[in-house]
């Protein structure tokens, strides 16, 4: 079956028109995929991972700005701009030059995953490396996109919320049913308002009677929605979600207390830790802060915080090669040097053992 993307496929849920361009790189329909492994050591009934991953570019920013964009070429606009820790400036080039569109990016020199880097650079973009942190980037794009005309598309901009809602509908398509629980990172804050925002939706449109308890997890080095204030020089291993001061900051807490939720910190260790159990014992290959989601649920296991049939989805925004390095330094001591000899290699496997 072709998959026309979400602007098609979700067309009656999104804020779009007759005139709003049908762009598309068949972002959504990422997989939901069931823990044959690691629902046990959660202490659940049924784990899930909405493996956003898969989306074109990489991770669950296409969704939103697939919408952005094509409302910013409906409006006449010629050039969209953003702040970024990585994933975002991605998205954004690759939907920009799909419309025929200039795509300005500002990232925190230093600070951004080259993985994420080349492609906005891959995509023509134009990036400009910051000599400060996220938060003072966004604070520039906003700037200069109230002045000129330029688009915003960062996830201050609702039709990012609305294209990021759409995962949620995916759930409940793909599980035919709403999960007790969905966990998932939280950085800037628009993902677990976006999906809030979509379950509601279901509610009212009567797809469901049931609506899911939002678990955010933070890293501990930069969790202001945890502190209840802004962190001026967050630090995490978790590049996507290093950011002090969110933007959707409230957004994310009527999710929590709305839905009864909580939203908590996790450690760089548990997030590594939750990195390689997926890879290792799933097959799952993410980004780091995209392990914070089952980094959070290990961590309530622990605390005793499940009753051992809950259904739960883990949600994985970013593929593992947007920050291969953070893998490689975890796993390079594993490599084992050998000399080209036959006779060695099976000694070393052990094969004649197998025979």
């Amino acid at each position: 079956m072709r998959w026309p993307g979400i602007l098609e496929y979700f067309g009656e849920y999104l804020p779009i028109t007759d005139k709003t361009p049908q762009i598309t790189l068949q972002e959504g329909n990422t997989p939901l995929i069931r823990s044959y492994h690691l629902a046990k050591r959660c202490g659940v009934g049924s784990l899930y991972f909405k493996f956003e991953g898969m989306n074109p570019t990489g991770s669950f920013k296409d969704r939103g700005m697939v919408v952005a964009v094509a409302k910013a070429k409906e409006a006449g606009q010629n050039i969209v701009m953003c702040a970024s820790t990585g994933n975002t400036s991605a998205s954004a080039a690759a939907y920009a030059k799909r419309a025929g569109m200039q795509c300005v990016v500002l990232v925190p020199e230093g600070k951004i995953a080259l993985g994420k880097l080349s492609q906005a650079l891959m995509h023509g973009a134009r990036v400009l490396a910051l000599e400060g942190n996220f938060d003072q980037a966004l604070s520039i794009v906003r700037e200069i996109t109230s002045r000129y005309p330029v688009a915003l598309v960062n996830s201050i901009n609702p039709h990012r919320i609305e294209g990021q809602k759409t995962a949620s509908f995916e759930i409940e398509e793909w599980l035919g049913d709403i999960p007790d629980y969905l966990a998932l990172p939280v950085g800037n804050a628009g993902n677990i308002t976006a999906y809030w925002k979509g379950f509601k939706e279901l509610i009212s449109r009567g797809k469901t009677r049931k609506l899911p308890k939002m678990l955010g997890f933070q890293a501990q080095g930069a969790c202001p929605l945890v502190l209840g204030k802004p962190v001026e020089n967050p630090q995490t291993v978790a590049t996507a979600i290093r950011i002090g001061n969110p933007a959707s900051w409230k957004g994310a807490i009527a999710a929590r207390d709305e839905s009864g939720g909580l939203i908590e910190a996790v450690s760089d260790e548990e997030i590594l830790s939750a990195q390689r159990l997926l890879a290792e014992e799933e097959g799952i290959f993410v980004e780091p802060a995209s392990a914070a989601s089952l980094a959070g649920v290990l961590k309530k296991q622990r605390e005793g915080f499940f009753r051992g049939h809950e259904t739960v989805v883990c949600v994985l925004t970013g593929h593992g090669l947007k920050d291969p390095d953070i893998a490689i330094k975890q796993c390079n001591d594993r490599i084992e040097r050998v000399k080209p000899s036959l006779e060695e290699i099976v000694a070393l496997l052990n094969l004649e053992g197998e025979k």
